[in-house]
């Protein structure tokens, strides 16, 4: 699945995630992971974002989180959602 559009999901509140995917020229994925958490945590929140686009089987995509202590179903709530949102036309 490409992506077609700049997205977002979530926000920068205490326990949440904000989420933003972008449309690349190359056909991989990149991801930038930002959190408060980022030395206890930081390994689980990348493969928790690498795993939820792989399995949407986006390409061609930078994925931006910026992670404010969110449970991981909150996370994946957010990246399914801006997956989604990327992909819709218009």
């Amino acid at each position: 699945m490409r992506v077609h559009k700049t997205v977002t999901a979530g926000s920068l509140e205490s326990s949440d995630a904000l989420v933003t995917i972008s449309p690349s020229a190359e056909e991989g994925l990149a991801y930038q992971i930002e959190s408060i958490v980022i030395k206890q945590y930081g390994a689980r929140i990348r493969r928790v974002t690498e795993e939820v686009a792989t399995a949407a089987g986006i390409s061609g995509a930078s994925i931006h989180v910026q992670d404010r202590g969110a449970l991981e179903c909150t996370l994946r709530a957010r990246l399914e959602t801006a997956i989604a949102r990327s992909s819709e036309r218009g």
